[in-house]
């Protein structure tokens, strides 16, 4: 089946999605970017009855959000739509910390939708034992490979989608503060 890649700040669809979140190279680090490899395991795999939307942070062509605020806003609401969020992180302190992938990891864990893939070979495993702890104590799939991250962030569209290809109703909302902040707040008990 199609999967259509939607680059940061471009119209979000509706229908079954996944959420590339985790660290994103910088330009001319010369560090190649994970999320092509990723693009290409889900859709390896995808055989849903419609095309599966992969959502990434990146900018198409590498243009960079003029204001930092239409990014983040961007990515925010990207992740709150998503049917599952793909955390990949191959934490490399010197050109890839992911210290914003924490806070992104902390907001989205409850939510039912996250799977978080931490590569045991990566530069700085070490770094990636505390989301690995808080994933294990919220039921968060934990994977150490990309295909296998892949597969299960696959198994959680599949399980929000219904018979008929749509989306079952989401747990969790996006909240807009008094600062005009975006959150997301879940309505799943656990």
């Amino acid at each position: 089946m199609t999967v259509t890649v939607v680059w940061a700040r471009e119209p979000i669809p509706s229908g079954p999605s996944v959420f590339l979140a985790g660290p994103t190279p910088r330009r001319g680090d010369g560090v190649e970017s994970w999320r092509p490899a990723a693009v290409e395991a889900l859709a390896e795999q995808w055989t849903g009855p419609e095309p599966l939307t992969v959502l990434t942070p990146e900018s198409r062509g590498g243009k960079r959000a003029a204001h930092y605020d239409d990014q983040v806003g961007w990515e925010t609401e990207a992740r709150a739509q998503a049917s599952a969020v793909l955390f990949w992180i191959p934490r490399d302190l010197a050109v890839l910390p992911g210290f914003t992938t924490n806070v992104e990891f902390g907001l989205d864990a409850p939510t039912g939708r996250a799977v978080l893939g931490c590569p045991a070979d990566c530069p700085n495993p070490e770094r990636n034992r505390y989301l690995i702890y808080v994933a294990r104590r919220l039921g968060v799939p934990v994977r150490e490979t990309l295909t296998a991250t892949a597969t299960a962030a696959l198994s959680i569209v599949t399980e929000r989608t219904s018979i008929s290809g749509e989306l079952t109703p989401s747990t969790v909302e996006p909240v807009t503060d008094r600062s005009g902040n975006v959150d997301a707040v879940d309505h799943q008990e656990r």
